[in-house]
């Protein structure tokens, strides 16, 4: 199961790795070092929170700026995990762990997950979850490393968390043969841009999303 597990998230790896290197990078030309990527990437584990984390840091930020900006950013995290309640509600000693650990990249994992069952569907969503957090602190500390080595223009880095989720969606594109809930997703995004503009957006396309899939799934049943 383990080793099941491990090549499972062997693909979210690969995007850590990078991914990490990159919030570690940034966080050191921003004055801050290894323990602080360590710390951050074991305790918060939000990546694109991270990278937004090294400006409220740099910046000074209130405790209140610090919490609406989470809010705002991490908002996705309210209504994909909904569809985890019921696969997460028995899932005893993991299940504070598992609501920690879950990114948009284990999600993408463990939301068709029905190859174990009883307490090995536990474990196994555990070890997978586990090892992508590994890969994520094991990615900021690298980065940590090679930003006091290696100097270099950091310019675009950041862009490395948008790159993720497209390369997200297109596997789940790819392997899935029901688009209605992606293509939902896109077009609720871009009429809510265009609605609230680039700043506003976030919160009314998840909502608007939400109510849409709601609305399919009950014609559905």
């Amino acid at each position: 199961m383990i080793k099941k597990a491990f090549y499972k998230s062997l693909p979210v790896m690969a995007g850590y790795i990078i991914l990490g290197a990159g919030f570690g990078i940034l966080l050191h030309n921003a004055g801050y070092g290894i323990i602080w990527a360590f710390a951050m990437s074991t305790l918060i584990y939000a990546g694109s929170m991270q990278y937004v984390g090294i400006g409220l840091l740099t910046g000074g930020a209130s405790v209140i700026t610090t919490v609406i900006t989470t809010v705002m950013v991490n908002a996705r995290h309210l209504f994909y995990s909904i569809s985890m309640i019921d696969k997460y509600k028995d899932s005893g000693k993991y299940k504070p762990y598992l609501i920690f650990a879950l990114t948009d990249e284990t999600y993408s994992l463990l939301c068709d997950d029905e190859e174990y069952s009883g307490e090995e569907i536990n474990r196994y969503r555990f070890f997978v979850s586990f090892f992508n957090h590994c890969y994520w602190i094991s990615g900021s500390v690298i980065g940590s490393l090679l930003g006091s080595m290696i100097h270099f223009s950091t310019a675009g880095v950041e862009f490395s968390m948008t790159a993720l989720f497209i390369a997200s969606f297109t596997e789940q594109w790819i392997i899935s043969d029901n688009h209605i809930p992606a293509i939902i997703g896109i077009v609720s995004t871009l009429l809510c841009l265009l609605l609230f503009g680039t700043e506003n957006f976030l919160i009314p396309s998840m909502l608007l999303i939400t109510l849409l899939l709601t609305v399919i799934r009950k014609k559905e049943t």
